[in-house]
């Protein structure tokens, strides 16, 4: 999927101060791309991503998707493109604590309706989890998995409805370097051998150089 956008802005008013969150980005990710955006805090870059995965609509500008202009006025069509193309992580996990690991990976198939009874539901959940070197833990509770167990749960989840792009904001945050090395492989692999293309954030320059293409932004701008 690529994915463009042209002289987006996101604009906050702070009292009688217009604060631009985004100015003017220009940003192009092509077929089977891995782009870092890398910035310190408040640069922008975590903005940029909400934006283009349409949880968030700009001030100005336009995103492209496969080509096609997104629409954020339309709130039925951003919750189909967010269904079926677009998978998130989050530094937080954002797992839910009472279910077990594979069923939080389960529980975005019930929305997509592809899988349509709960076995194959499960299967599937049972293989993303497989995927991520977790098929010993499918009954495991959250609170029962160290933070990187944790994030491989959630980069399991995002895969559940085969999303076109991922898009990952600072997946490697809450976690210590070993354990986000770990992180960071995975998302090449899946980069690399199945074809998912990735948009990253990140405050970590020298990771993010490992992984591909890097774009830098400050005070919402690409430098």
């Amino acid at each position: 999927m690529t994915v463009e956008t042209k002289e987006l802005s996101k604009y906050y008013w702070m009292g009688n101060e217009k604060v631009a969150a985004l100015d003017a980005v220009d940003m192009k990710v092509e077929e089977g791309g891995f782009i870092s955006v890398v910035g310190p805090s408040g640069s922008g870059k975590s903005t940029l991503l909400t934006v283009i995965g349409c949880l968030d609509a700009p001030t100005a500008g336009e995103v492209y998707l496969n080509g096609t202009r997104v629409d954020y006025r339309d709130k039925k069509s951003l919750v189909l493109l967010r269904r079926k193309f677009l998978g998130f992580v989050f530094q937080t996990f954002n797992l839910i604590p009472a279910m077990t690991a594979v069923e939080n990976v389960e529980y975005p198939m019930y929305f997509n309706k592809v899988l349509k009874t709960k076995s194959e539901r499960r299967a599937h959940a049972r293989k993303l989890l497989a995927m991520v070197g977790l098929e010993k833990r499918l009954e495991h509770l959250p609170s029962e998995l160290s933070g990187g167990e944790q994030q491989r749960i959630a980069i399991a989840r995002a895969l559940a409805n085969d999303p076109k792009l991922i898009l990952a904001d600072e997946p490697t945050g809450n976690l210590d370097s070993g354990t986000g090395k770990s992180i960071l492989d995975l998302l090449k692999r899946l980069n690399e051998e199945e074809g998912k293309n990735i948009v990253m954030v990140t405050h970590d320059l020298e990771s993010a150089k490992r992984m591909g293409k890097v774009i830098r932004i400050m005070d919402g701008r690409i430098q």
